[in-house]
């Protein structure tokens, strides 16, 4: 029985990895996919695992691995370093015969383990594409990453600011200018009036966190968001004198790549959920408050 190996950090996986793994599984009865791990990594362990599990979960001949990358000392040179990668893989992967890459590092590696080397698109000719291109310019090379990853790069834009400034009105054009989608406020689907309980405040902020997630897995490159839960800590405040708790814990789930601060010097468009059309300014106030206090950055538009 032939055991292989592919290994890397995999930071992030794209189309070329999984061209190497798939080229790599026809040959062998049994393929292992060892995923190195430093403390250093800008990318977690835990969601670059998930990703390679959830990739290659339909291949039972496929097992994948987490490997702590403690042995590599970048002070060696490459075939000094490789001896050290050779007897890890000896030691760690006995059953292994034969190792798969694109790297430089494959001749003095198969040379010191003894294993056999297959190389796939030393070039990349057949897929143009490495991770750290991904990581520095995602949206470029947006058609090599996976839709499991694509989430992680997806620009969050928060369109935030009182009542009628025209934020859904703003992320609706955007979405459609940069062929994306937006994530609406979830406040207008759920309530009818503005006789507000804490249940309500509650359903709220589950609504949008679930929202945003949700549209995160299937935004082209930008999403687009009308309002955040800042906004519903700042009613509930307003209406109930009060913060639930769990309001703050779901704030903690997103993090937005920008805030835009949409200013009052747009008419005001009275409807049934809003109320405060006569305190605008202080409203306005408010809301950029709640921003400074957390240092969270934010671009302010005016006129319309």
């Amino acid at each position: 029985m032939t055991t292989g190996l592919v290994f890397g950090k995999f930071m992030p996986v794209h189309q070329g990895h999984l061209a190497l793994i798939e080229f790599a599984r026809k040959q062998c009865d049994q393929l292992i996919v060892s995923m190195s791990v430093t403390p250093e990594d800008p990318i977690s362990p835990e969601l670059r695992l998930r990703w390679l599990t959830e990739l290659l979960a339909s291949y039972p001949t496929i097992e994948v691995v987490a490997e702590a990358d403690d042995f590599h000392d970048p002070t060696l040179p490459l075939w000094e370093a490789t001896k050290l990668w050779a007897a890890f893989i000896k030691r760690r992967f006995p059953d292994v015969s034969v190792f798969f890459s694109s790297e430089g590092y494959a001749i003095p590696l198969a040379h010191h383990s003894g294993l056999r080397h297959v190389a796939f698109d030393p070039n990349r000719q057949q897929v143009p594409i490495s991770a750290t291109l991904i990581r520095n310019k995602p949206f470029r090379f947006w058609d090599y990453i996976p839709d499991v990853v694509r989430p992680y790069f997806v620009k969050k834009i928060c369109l935030y600011g009182p009542e009628s400034v025209g934020k859904t009105t703003l992320a609706r054009q955007l979405a459609i200018e940069f062929k994306t989608i937006y994530v609406p406020e979830m406040a207008r689907e759920i309530l009818t009036s503005n006789d507000i309980t804490a249940d309500d405040i509650i359903k709220i902020g589950h609504a949008q966190t679930e929202a945003v997630l949700r549209a995160q897995r299937v935004a082209n490159r930008i999403l687009f968001c009308d309002t955040d839960v800042i906004t519903t800590q700042i009613y509930s405040e307003i209406y109930l004198h009060y913060v639930p708790p769990v309001l703050y814990e779901l704030e903690k789930k997103i993090q937005y790549d920008a805030y835009i601060l949409l200013d009052i010097d747009v008419p005001w468009v009275a409807d049934n959920l809003r109320d405060f059309g006569h305190q605008r300014t202080e409203m306005l106030v408010r809301f950029r408050d709640e921003l400074t206090r957390r240092k969270l950055a934010y671009t302010l538009i005016s006129n319309s």
